[in-house]
């Protein structure tokens, strides 16, 4: 589609919410876009991930960031900052001296960044991302947590430019201007490994991968595999993730199916996601799964299939593939575009009604949406779409046309250029809680039509 006026010249730095699609995409179309990404250090990342739970609600009761922590967060920024950004020709360099036109910030890790920015080049643009979900009702209620965080953050925050969230006006905390406030989902690459075509003889190879993988510490997939298709949540092991439900959901269909259909054989469940270099909740939730599953589950044990993967796309891509129903029932959530990866593959979804997850599943269309915690209501659509053929075919049909261009990188990519392009330019916009992939393409004079598919506009929430 036709873009905004754009100058090739323009120079944009990033975290990791522009994808790396993005920025081959970027690259071909002449736009100096780059991303920067901050070097680790040993004990910060268990800061960063507690900041993160606290902020989505699901940390312990009274776990807090005390003022040391807070301090070493800082220190962090500030040695990444003076060491690899603020050098000759850096990116937090002034433009003339070879830095950015237009810095976004993506997340609460690296936040200590805009005074920064600030102090060097007052008017510079700082565009902050936030792509977790935060409980805004707490953020602003004296003496919790989430406010004591927040607060911490919003000190840096409010000298952005612009907030730029999940579409969830909820994720929003109070005392942000609803001037400042603009929309934009996660965004996925339909040509990378998670989401291209397959073919059999690929998928089997990936398939006796996790067969032989030695983090897979439960059953490895059936032995009719990829013939007999499975029920399958792909996601990180946290406290989120809804996988106590998950098991217990999966149990009452194993319950419900001989009395429905003597004759059926039940699926797998396969319940598998990546960790991250920060992801210190994975292990513990990981082990805390398989305990409950030995403990309280032993007779479904053998048809469950548990396994902490290892980064590889083409890995993730296979077992989506093959599989028969997605679920997701995470209690807390951001957008996950995970459903949206699912439902292009033609898979319907059974998830919770959290985050994003309400924008992308069309409730009894491409899939359907439950209360967080009814184990109970997934049990029964599951049963449903494994015992109606017809009812399943339908979704899967449906799925395949309901994906939106917003979430993919021509969508994302929309986004960030006709940001970067109204403030490169000394404009800047006044986004008053709009979707900016909506504020783009009006500014290209091809706003959307009734007939284009586009991720839910309903309100979750407000703000």
């Amino acid at each position: 589609m036709p873009m905004p006026p754009w100058d090739a010249g323009t120079r944009l730095e990033s975290r990791s919410m522009i994808s790396e699609p993005c920025v081959r995409l970027a690259d071909l179309l002449g736009v100096k876009l780059t991303w920067y990404c901050p070097k680790p250090k040993p004990g910060v990342f268990r800061i960063t991930k507690t900041i993160h739970n606290i902020l989505q609600g699901v940390a312990e009761p009274g776990v807090r960031i005390s003022g040391e922590e807070k301090q070493v967060l800082m220190d962090w920024i500030g040695d990444n900052a003076k060491r690899y950004w603020l050098s000759p020709g850096g990116p937090l360099r002034p433009a003339s001296e070879g830095g950015a036109d237009v810095i976004m910030i993506d997340d609460p890790q690296m936040t200590g960044l805009i005074p920064l920015i600030k102090s060097i080049t007052p008017k510079r643009p700082v565009l902050y991302r936030s792509h977790i979900q935060i409980r805004g009702d707490l953020a602003i209620q004296e003496g919790t947590p989430q406010e004591d965080v927040w607060q911490f953050l919003w000190e840096n925050i409010k000298l952005a430019d612009i907030f730029i969230s999940h579409p969830i006006p909820s994720f929003v905390p109070g005392n942000v201007p609803a001037s400042s406030v603009a929309y934009l989902p996660a965004t996925t690459d339909w040509l990378d490994g998670v989401n291209k075509d397959m073919n059999a003889w690929d998928q089997g190879y990936y398939g006796h991968i996790y067969n032989e993988s030695p983090a897979n510490i439960s059953t490895g997939l059936n032995s009719k595999w990829p013939l007999q298709k499975y029920l399958i949540q792909v996601a990180r092991f946290g406290p989120a993730k809804g996988i106590p439900d998950l098991i217990k959901s999966y149990a009452e269909f194993r319950r419900l199916l001989p009395a429905h259909d003597p004759t059926l054989e039940a699926p797998q469940l396969v319940i598998c996601g990546n960790g991250s270099i920060d992801d210190s909740d994975g292990t513990i939730v990981l082990d805390q799964t398989m305990h409950v599953l030995e403990t309280e589950y032993p007779h479904p044990l053998t048809s469950i299939s548990v396994m902490r993967l290892a980064p590889n796309d083409q890995l993730l891509n296979t077992l989506l593939s093959a599989s028969h129903t997605v679920l997701q029932l995470s209690s807390r959530e951001g957008f996950e575009v995970k459903m949206s990866e699912a439902i292009h593959k033609g898979k319907p979804v059974t998830a919770t009604n959290c985050g994003g997850i309400p924008l992308q599943v069309q409730h009894g269309k491409n899939g359907f949406l439950v209360e967080a915690g009814d184990w109970t209501a997934v049990a029964k659509h599951l049963l449903a779409l494994w015992t109606d053929e017809a009812l399943h075919e339908k979704m899967c049909e449906f799925a395949k046309l309901s994906v939106s261009d917003e979430v993919g990188t021509v969508g994302n990519a929309l986004a960030w250029f006709y940001l970067a392009d109204k403030w490169a330019n000394g404009k800047g916009i006044v986004p008053e809680g709009r979707w900016v992939n909506d504020l783009g393409r009006e500014e290209a004079g091809i706003p959307y039509t009734d007939g284009e598919k586009i991720d839910c506009r309903g309100t979750l929430g407000e703000h």
